[in-house]
């Protein structure tokens, strides 16, 4: 009998059956009528999703492609920005807008820390503004989801352009794009929205389009301007991935049809229950201990431990895929995703393999409680 393999990481997440037939499907033709119809359906979709009126452009990329097309759209050499960084994704918009040729200031945190919005309007301040504020919203290195409605309203007060790396958190946590100001989000479709990887989708506001039309620093692929004349008539500017296009309108479906707040409240119920099994064991958090934390929950390793041995054990012995830890964090924390296509008994397999290998690699914890406690976390809402 083939192994059974169980996907907790942050991205790639499980992707529903649904969503898989319909990318079972033949493949059609990217300027035919029939795909014509499903392309406009997703972009329609996506807006909502994104809660916004202006335009979502979708691209054949990852996230990071979607991140690179932000700042060549938006950015000169030269131009000043600020990026705020607690973890890995945070640093890698840093290092991306330095190979633009941005003068780059960074607003630093501990991996793991919460952005401030008090630091943010002090360090805008001290520079006497800048052209972009890049933000993580989910910072899935560290499982810390930031207030970007807080940060977006002291950029915007400053004079600051926002963009919103939300590849993670779209779908699974709140996000208001017109609403927050956001002039740029950009998510992928193999994270909360229950897709395989390969598509990378960014939203872009009236003052975003207004900087683009000022002229930027160079790019074809990712031009903005092209993509979007060609995404009016429900077209695409080079060949998409057709078939993940299928799919990820599937997805988008059954999530709306689900609710976007009851995603929300899915995604935070999910991650309330596993705080509260890992904990049961007598683990320590490395992520924060509130509902905010609705994406990934990133646990410390006992003593003794190195997560990357728990993490390729459980792999390799019971076909439970975690994520180790990143950076100044490798061996350190390991990291439980629960954006997308997840439910409670998925979060008590990975609790139980944990419980399992931790157990065998000697660490001292408490055996046969985290399960009965992230039921019980699971099933009462708090008020």
């Amino acid at each position: 009998m083939a192994e059974k393999r169980y996907l907790f990481t942050p991205g790639p997440t499980p992707v529903p059956p649904e969503v898989l037939e319909a990318m079972s499907r033949p493949v059609i033709h990217h300027r035919s009528s029939d795909f014509r119809a499903i392309f406009e359906r997703c972009l329609e979709r996506l807006r909502d999703v994104y809660r916004t009126e202006g335009d979502v452009l979708l691209y054949t990329a990852s996230g990071t492609g979607g991140m690179e097309s932000a700042l060549s759209n938006l950015t000169r050499p030269g131009d000043r920005v600020l990026v705020v960084s607690a973890g890995h994704f945070g640093e890698r918009w840093a290092a991306m807008a330095r190979t633009f040729g941005c003068e780059v200031d960074q607003l630093t945190y501990e991996w793991g820390e919460s952005p401030a919005p008090d630091d943010l309007a002090r360090r805008l301040s001290e520079l006497g503004g800048a052209k972009v504020v890049f933000t993580t919203h989910s910072e899935t290195s560290t499982g810390v989801v930031a207030d970007v409605q807080a940060l977006a309203a002291t950029a915007k007060e400053a004079g600051a352009l926002v963009v919103v790396d939300a590849v993670s958190s779209l779908g699974a946590v709140p996000l208001e794009t017109d609403a927050w100001g956001l002039d740029s989000v950009i998510s992928g479709s193999q994270k909360a929205l229950m897709t395989p990887p390969g598509l990378a989708t960014v939203s872009v506001s009236a003052d975003a389009w207004a900087t683009v039309q000022k002229g930027a620093a160079s790019r074809y692929y990712f031009d903005w301007g092209q993509t979007k004349a060609r995404q009016d008539a429900f077209d695409s500017a080079f060949t998409p991935a057709v078939s993940t296009v299928v799919g990820l309108d599937v997805a988008l479906g059954l999530l709306l049809a689900e609710g976007l707040e009851q995603a929300f409240e899915r995604h935070a119920r999910l991650g309330r229950a596993c705080r509260a099994g890992v904990k049961a064991m007598g683990l320590d958090l490395f992520s924060p201990d509130d509902d905010r934390s609705a994406v990934v929950t990133a646990i410390n390793a006992p003593d003794g431990i190195d997560s990357g041995e728990l993490v390729q054990t459980l792999r390799d012995r019971h076909g439970i895929v975690l994520a180790p830890g990143q950076g100044p964090l490798k061996g350190k924390i390991f990291r439980i995703g629960h954006i997308g296509y997840y439910d409670v008994f998925d979060i008590t397999t990975a609790l139980a393999g944990v419980e399992l290998v931790l157990s065998e690699l000697g660490a001292d914890i408490e055996r046969g409680v985290a399960i009965t406690e992230a039921l019980d976390a699971f099933e009462h809402t708090r008020v």
